[in-house]
């Protein structure tokens, strides 16, 4: 951790100074090696394809897992919309001056050293790295041991488009191998790592919360839910309810409850229900949702807080907005969570009083991603409060600093 974590520091320090534009050639140059790996890439992934499925994984956290032609492809667009990107380091944030002649400045500067913590997705390891460096910082990435042979493909280009670029390859690190102990030593780092951003389960979340020496970025759990209120229009109710769970049950902004207004219950949740449990989907309901459809498995309480990142969803009939408000703010993560209603008035009260990092109205929470708000990527979906919150872009990953400047003036 020394040795890295030595080099990580040498190369946040040059890369603090480093000009836009070689940051940006840099990322270009990183998006073009990584489709010239593309083989090598996809023959890493096929390795730990291989050990997932004799492990046991499920579909879910295989679909995270498995790179194909059209995901090597994104990666690599990923990294071109991040270098197209303002460049986040050097903004004025705020200036003004004093009755004094001094005149103060707050501007963006890079955090530093970013140690990233993830499971599974081995995207996140272009997508980390790519914005760690638009912003200035070096990174220092710990993947998941289940995407540890695709990852390790993946930094390989990354650090020979950057190294093309006249960039230090130790701009990008790789922790050396899968064994756990690793994370404990990123977790004591303090001093060496700047900031932690941990993605994954409710497990690495916690362990990394209860143990981290460093200060934390926090990316909990995506107990997203949607709700269709009693005046919503069935059609989008239907294509909204679909999207958010079925696109990708996997990924972090996968809807896992449903809540139904009592007022929707009859006319709209029947077809709602028949689209899911058609397309494999298993719901699991309250005792009125259970007496729509005999497909319908009753619900447990744990259900209503469980993220299931698979083809499962909770169902539950709530009384209005004010109940769909109180149970997700009572069960939520504070992740993602959208209403469908045509009724203004309801959707501004659920915008105000939902306390999520996202809120939506009339859309998929499967939006709930940096590229899809114009950040190019992210490293992750932040629920905390402080510094960042939701997405996690190049912007995210700087902090800043004050520039006074005088003419001579001292303190009375």
């Amino acid at each position: 951790m020394q040795r890295i974590g030595v080099a990580a520091r040498a190369a946040a320090a040059e890369l603090a100074l480093t000009a836009p534009e070689t940051k940006s050639r840099a990322l270009l140059l990183a998006a073009q090696s990584v489709r010239d790996a593309g083989d090598a890439i996809q023959e890493a992934n096929e390795s730990d394809m291989q050990a997932g499925e004799a492990k046991g994984l499920t579909r879910a956290l295989l679909d995270r897992l498995m790179l194909n032609d059209e995901r090597i492809e994104a990666m690599a667009e990923g990294l071109e919309a991040v270098a197209a990107l303002p460049d986040p380091v050097g903004r004025v944030l705020a200036q003004w001056d004093r009755p004094n002649g001094l005149k103060i400045a707050r501007l963006a500067v890079p955090l530093g050293v970013i140690g990233i913590i993830y499971e599974s997705r081995p995207n996140v390891t272009a997508d980390a790295g790519g914005l760690c460096l638009k912003a200035g910082n070096a990174a220092i990435l710990r993947g998941g041991s289940e995407s540890f042979h695709s990852s390790t493909a993946i930094i390989q280009a990354l650090r020979q488009g950057i190294a093309a670029a006249g960039l230090p390859e130790a701009a990008i690190q790789p922790m050396p191998s899968t064994d756990r102990a690793l994370v404990g030593e990123m977790l004591r780092a303090a001093g060496v790592i700047d900031v932690i951003v941990p993605r994954g389960g409710r497990g690495l979340i916690e362990r990394v919360m209860n143990e981290s020496r460093v200060p934390v970025m926090a990316h909990l759990d995506g107990l997203c839910h949607v709700y269709v209120d009693g005046e919503a229009d069935a059609k989008k109710a239907r294509n909204i309810v679909f999207n958010s769970k079925m696109r990708r049950p996997g990924v972090c902004g996968a809807a896992e409850t449903l809540l139904v207004d009592a007022r929707a219950m009859a006319g709209m949740l029947p077809a709602i229900l028949n689209d899911l449990i058609t397309e494999g989907c298993e719901v699991r309901g309250d005792p009125a949702v259970c007496g729509l459809d005999p497909r319908v498995l009753p619900a447990t309480e744990a259900d209503w807080s469980t993220e299931y990142l698979d083809a499962i969803i909770s169902v539950k009939i709530v009384n209005g907005v004010e109940g769909a408000i109180r149970h997700i703010n009572g069960y939520g993560s504070h992740h993602t969570d959208s209403i469908v209603t045509e009724n203004q008035e309801t959707a501004d009260r659920f915008l105000a009083g939902i306390d999520s990092a996202i809120v939506l109205h009339n859309a998929s929470t499967q939006f709930a991603d940096g590229g899809e708000f114009g950040m190019g990527a992210e490293i992750g979906i932040s629920t905390g409060k402080l510094h960042a919150r939701g997405p996690v872009g190049a912007e995210q990953l700087t902090s800043y600093k004050y520039v006074v400047r005088g003419t001579g003036q001292v303190r009375p």
